[in-house]
């Protein structure tokens, strides 16, 4: 069972809103699924997914069991930093779709990880198996995946305890004048363009990204970004936030040259479910990447 206690950033939240954005590794439709299903109280009472969370309030939520999965197994080249028992670690290539959802039930992440191992955790629902965190299409790097339940149930705790070391590289528009600094910026959905985010000054949820330059030019500048809460789109919003977007974002900047945006989940660091001990991965920079970083000074 897991248990959420509603702060302040979270009140005057929908139920099913506050548990999405509390438990990313749950759709907003497997919660209100769970919600009907009975799997989720609120203050000991079964609740509607409507239902308005006030601070204080105790959310329980009874994880599922693992679902049969009805994804296609596909044959796809992964690269695999780490493999176990209980996980493994990839670098995902840009350009892949993590899960099926609406548009994509092909070709996916997911749809290559069935094809590689015969189990998966299902905690995240049946088009969500093993996934317990999530990068964007066009962003690459380091993912882990879970193979069981109980793995995925412990690498979600310290994903929500912020314990989970995550730094990523972004290569940005622009030479940063400052070299060192913090960006602490609430985020909230935008109220009007539902796919973005948007920075808010109240009633948004804390969000908190360090950056450091690591190289620069006239006009790109190569950041290391260490987050310290996990909001969508954070480092894109908040780079975009001080002046310099993420070459290639088409959301929050301009696509120009790019084939994509220029984010790269470099690092990653957490404890092991098993062992305790503490594992950390690095994935090399992909060859786009590295030809503007190259040029750099």
């Amino acid at each position: 069972m897991i248990e959420v206690t509603v702060t302040r950033e979270g009140a005057g939240l929908r139920l099913d809103r506050f548990l999405a954005l509390e438990l990313p590794q749950f759709s907003r439709a497997r919660i209100q699924a769970l919600i009907r299903g009975g799997d989720v109280t609120l203050k000991g009472r079964a609740p509607r997914a409507r239902d308005v969370v006030r601070t204080g309030d105790i959310v329980q939520l009874t994880e599922p069991g693992a679902e049969s999965l009805e994804l296609v197994a596909e044959q796809m080249p992964l690269d695999v930093l780490h493999e176990d028992q209980d996980l493994i670690v990839l670098n995902k290539a840009a350009g892949v779709v993590v899960h099926p959802g609406a548009g994509n039930q092909r070709h996916t992440l997911v749809n290559a990880l069935l094809a590689h191992c015969a189990d998966l955790s299902g905690i995240g629902g049946k088009e969500r198996p093993g996934i317990v965190h999530r990068l964007d299409k066009e962003t690459s790097g380091c993912l882990v995946v879970a193979k069981n339940d109980a793995t995925h149930r412990a690498l979600s705790e310290q994903f929500a305890a912020r314990t989970v070391e995550k730094i990523y590289l972004a290569l940005v528009a622009g030479e940063m004048r400052k070299t060192v600094g913090t960006i602490d910026a609430p985020i909230a959905r935008h109220a009007v363009h539902r796919q973005k985010m948007r920075v808010v000054s109240t009633r948004g949820r804390s969000a908190r990204t360090d950056y450091r330059v690591l190289k620069s030019g006239d006009s790109v500048t190569l950041v290391e970004c260490r987050l310290h809460s996990g909001r969508t789109h954070q480092i894109r919003l908040h780079l975009h936030h001080i002046g310099h977007p993420v070459l290639g974002d088409k959301v929050y900047g301009r696509r120009g040259d790019y084939a994509r945006q220029m984010l790269h989940a470099w690092k990653l660091g957490f404890e092991h479910p098993r062992t305790g001990k503490r594992m950390n991965f690095e994935a090399p920079l992909p060859d786009d990447f590295a030809t503007i970083a190259a040029r750099l000074r």
